[in-house]
C-alpha cells in the first residue's frame, strides 16, 4: 500500500510539474467591490466609472457603455486591461486587480 501511495504522489507531482491536468489550487473569484475601488483610483481620470461621477474625458467611453457592448465579457475586459494600448496609460495591474475591475464593469451591464 505504501509503494502505491508513493507512486500516486510521484505521478501527481510530475503532472503538476509539467502543467498537467490537476489544478489543486482553489479558484479565486474576482471581487467587484475591490474593482470599483481600483477603478476610482486608476480609471476615473478618463472614464466615468460610477453613477456618482460627473466628469471625465469626453472621448473616452464610460464604464456603462463598455459593460453593454455585446462582446464585453469579464475575461475579455481583464485581458484588455493587462495588454498595453496606445490610447491608455500602462497601469501596473496584477491579474487579480484586472479581474476585479472587469468584474465591477460587468456589474454595470443592464
Amino acid at each position: 500500500m505504501r509503494v502505491v501511495f508513493r507512486h500516486v504522489l510521484a505521478l501527481a507531482g510530475a503532472t503538476a510539474a509539467i502543467g498537467g491536468f490537476w489544478d489543486l489550487s482553489p479558484a479565486i473569484a474576482a471581487d467587484p467591490d475591490h474593482g470599483v475601488v481600483l477603478a476610482k483610483r486608476w480609471c476615473a481620470t478618463c472614464h466615468v466609472v460610477d453613477s456618482d461621477q460627473r466628469q471625465a474625458s469626453a472621448d473616452v467611453p464610460p464604464f456603462t457603455v463598455i459593460a453593454r457592448k455585446p462582446d464585453s465579457t469579464p475575461e475579455k475586459i481583464a485581458s484588455f486591461l493587462l495588454e498595453p494600448h496606445p490610447k491608455m496609460p500602462n497601469f501596473p495591474l496584477s491579474r487579480e486587480e484586472a479581474a476585479d475591475i472587469a468584474a465591477y464593469i460587468s456589474t454595470l451591464r443592464k
